[in-house]
């Protein structure tokens, strides 16, 4: 190979080139879908953030977002449906060296893993949590989520949704995670940093991600791909330390976006220690 053939190649280089599995792409991901935004995101903060790669792990669970664990040139984990964070924390226990970073959807991390979010966040497992909230079960049909907005349109509820969706930075917030924030997939570069503030956070970070999905949430509710991002630019309000109840999903008042809890406190292996270590008690002196 010729040293201009050899600087044509290195040109045509992808920057994430040495942290994805190169072979298996293209991604199974639909054209306009938000996930691989995120998903470069989450790459480039993990690059940019001066961990240590070869000591990292990223788990997924079951979903479209769940699927970013298969492309990820490290050892990576799709485990079963809602147990990404309880296989995460089971790593982390074993190994506390190990940089844990789940990366997930709304579905996944919210509806049938809901019970072991929460319980993460209380303990502060020292995790970082990606979500990716694209308002449905994008990869089985677009049935209604424990994210979709109230009267939204999916399979599952074809008139409307009736109930309320979860306000998902209040819910970690109020759980405990020490690291809370929230961007769209328009703010790259913003989410970016906040993935890298999270992975700095010694204990439970949450990030979510607004994201769109046209083909089975957008399709439904006459939202084309670039209507969605236009509602991401036009409507979201950047106020970093809102307080969480201010939360709430709400595109005709405004979305806020931000880091809103940054409050790093002792993790669960701390605690662990701690309490539950047994301490050498000094050898009793023989009778003389």
């Amino acid at each position: 190979m010729t040293t201009a053939q050899e600087a044509q190649r290195e040109a045509s280089r992808h920057p994430l080139d040495d942290l994805l599995r190169t072979e298996r792409i293209p991604h199974i991901w639909c054209p306009g879908c938000g996930i691989g935004t995120a998903f470069s995101s989450c790459l480039m903060g993990m690059k940019e953030s001066g961990i240590d790669l070869d000591n990292t792990v990223m788990v997924s669970g079951i979903g479209c977002s769940g699927r970013g664990a298969g492309y990820v040139k490290l050892d990576s984990y799709h485990t079963t449906h809602g147990r990404a964070i309880p296989f995460a924390t089971g790593m982390k226990l074993a190994n506390t060296d190990l940089n844990v970073v789940v990366f997930s959807g709304d579905g996944d991390l919210f509806a049938i893993g809901g019970n072991h979010f929460i319980h993460a966040a209380r303990r502060n497992v020292d995790l970082t949590v990606v979500c990716v909230n694209n308002f449905n079960y994008g990869m089985t049909g677009g049935q209604v989520a424990a994210t979709t907005p109230h009267l939204a349109k999916t399979t599952t509820t074809p008139l409307g949704n009736p109930d309320a969706p979860f306000n998902l930075p209040l819910l970690a917030y109020a759980c405990g995670a020490s690291y809370v924030a929230r961007w769209t997939t328009l703010h790259a570069r913003d989410l970016t940093s906040a993935i890298i503030e999270a992975l700095a956070n010694p204990g439970f970070s949450f990030v979510e991600v607004l994201a769109p999905c046209p083909i089975n949430y957008g399709r439904r509710n006459k939202e084309k791909p670039l209507d969605t991002l236009r509602l991401f630019q036009e409507k979201s309000i950047i106020k970093n330390d809102a307080h969480p109840t201010e939360l709430d999903v709400d595109w005709e008042r405004g979305v806020v976006l931000g880091t809103f809890v940054n409050n790093p406190r002792p993790c669960s292996t701390d605690m662990y220690d701690k309490v539950c270590r047994l301490e050498e008690k000094p050898a009793k002196k023989s009778a003389a």
